[in-house]
């Protein structure tokens, strides 16, 4: 387990066939086609691979059942574990699509609609699959040879591949997926072009085609050519090899949010005075910022520093820096109030800050003192995933969906314990009388962001309502309850 916390993402995509439709698992009788127009659910697969041998993969459902092929070539989906008609061996294409060939059997998998098999003895274009990934686009990139997480690195006008921890907003990319290519895209709105350099605009230098190798991910150019981290500082850029090694491999990461704390004395909560959290700092560096990471059952939350060191519960009350174990300790619940936050520690006593600017778990209520404004600092740019799709402009109004297959790029700003929300064009959202979010408005309209759970969030309106999506897939600002409709991965 990395010292920062992270895991590789589990690879989920959509597989598009030669027609432009997805290959889709119907929830009744386990029957897949090739119909769907746009990604949603019942598009998403993920791979897993074989033990034994890496080459081998097995596709699973959202269903949890897996893709299989017996001799005469009819598929199912039905299977509940890894047999061997599930087996699947992926044949790259220069291009950048798969053929997906069954161990067992040597037969191709393809066709239309609802008539597909795996039946084809050579590859055809009705073979041949795009690969349209499902993760949430935004992400930390590691190189699996250097073992250092990529960052935009402003004074040299780069992607640097040579952090130890993926810290601060330069660390965050986005994969933008265009026409079956993706682009790698920088906090500052940046394109990563083929020769190193950052570009404003998106062309055929910034646009790659995804290769899987081993689980890990290969980013081919326009040439033929892979991106790699080249000389002392890792510059990312596409080197002379037309075939990925290690150097070429890439695992992505979900990037944490990371947050700075100001205490109700108007000073940062830091560690630069030494191990004692104290909330004495007036500017915000590494040393102020720490990164939640938020635990899937118990929904408590630890404070881990760029050091890799987390937040602990000492004697006494103390709380300090210096926990390298995950321990009942270094758990923390927050409690979201609005504007600010307030937080209570193993012991059930709420931290508050000293005269002295120390931070101390003693508080049974929540005063002033026990109030602390939470600012997310890694993600000025916010794309936006609920439980039927992404949120999108609407086509042909002012209103939002929340259930689409593409994503727009939303950019944020912070605003004392709450966020403005604008769209590309520069207008800001807002709950209009009606309860729907729109997206045209003039002037910056609170909203406040609740990091409630592993990679995701909640979002009120200033009316203190819930934004969630409604059975039309629009986004409405009218949730009185917190319920799944209502949790935004970002």
């Amino acid at each position: 387990m990395p010292t920062n916390g992270n895991r590789p993402l589990k690879l989920q995509f959509g597989l598009i066939n030669h027609e432009g439709r997805y290959l889709t698992a119907e929830s009744f009788g386990f029957k897949v086609n090739a119909s769907a127009p746009s990604l949603k659910k019942k598009q998403i697969w993920t791979l897993e691979q074989d033990s034994q041998d890496s080459q081998v993969v097995y596709l699973r459902s959202h269903l949890g059942r897996y893709l299989a092929s017996n001799k005469d070539g009819k598929v199912t989906c039905e299977a509940d574990g890894h047999n061997s008609d599930c087996r699947f061996l992926i044949v790259a294409q220069s291009d950048g699509r798969w053929a997906l060939q069954s161990e067992q059997y040597l037969r191709f998998f393809g066709g239309s609609r609802d008539y597909l098999s795996c039946f084809a003895q050579v590859i055809t274009d009705a073979e041949l699959w795009a690969v349209h990934l499902a993760l949430h686009p935004q992400a930390n990139l590691l190189s699996v040879a250097r073992k250092r997480y990529a960052h935009l690195s402003m004074e040299d006008g780069e992607i640097a591949v040579h952090l130890n921890i993926p810290w601060g907003v330069a660390a965050l990319l986005t994969l933008v997926y265009q026409e079956g290519k993706y682009c790698l895209k920088t906090c500052d709105s940046r394109f990563l072009g083929n020769d190193g350099k950052l570009l404003m605009e998106s062309g055929r230098a910034t646009a790659y085609t995804l290769e899987l190798k081993c689980g890990k991910l290969a980013f081919k150019d326009c040439e033929g050519k892979y991106l790699s981290p080249m000389g002392p500082t890792g510059t990312l850029r596409s080197g002379r090899c037309s075939k990925p090694g290690k150097d070429e491999l890439f695992d992505l990461e979900e990037s944490h949010p990371q947050v700075v704390l100001t205490a109700a004395n108007g000073r940062y909560v830091s560690i630069r005075q030494g191990v004692s959290l104290a909330a004495n700092q007036e500017d915000e560096t590494d040393m102020e910022t720490f990164q939640m990471e938020i635990d899937k059952e118990t929904k408590k939350c630890t404070f881990r520093t760029s050091q890799g060191n987390c937040w602990a519960l000492v004697a006494h009350g103390g709380v300090q820096c210096t926990a390298t174990e995950l321990s009942a300790n270094t758990m923390f619940s927050v409690e979201w109030l609005g504007h600010k936050v307030a937080l209570k520690a193993s012991n059930g006593k709420y931290i508050c800050t000293k005269k002295n600017g120390q931070l101390v778990a003693v508080s049974d209520s929540i005063g002033d003192d026990e109030q602390f404004t939470l600012k997310l600092i890694n993600r000025p740019m916010l794309i936006l995933r609920g439980e039927n799709g992404f949120i999108c402009h609407h086509r042909n109004s002012n209103t939002l969906d929340a259930s689409r297959s593409v994503y727009d790029i939303f950019t944020v700003q912070f605003s004392n314990g709450a966020y403005h929300i604008k769209g590309a064009d520069g207008r800001f959202w807002y709950v209009n009388s009606a309860g729907l979010v729109c997206s045209d408005g003039e002037a910056p309209e609170d909203f406040t962001l609740e990091l409630l759970e592993h990679g995701r969030l909640a979002i009120r309106g200033k009316n203190g309502k819930y934004l969630h999506g409604d059975q039309g897939g629009t986004l409405k600002g009218d949730g009185l309850s917190l319920s799944s409709s209502a949790l935004w991965e970002y």
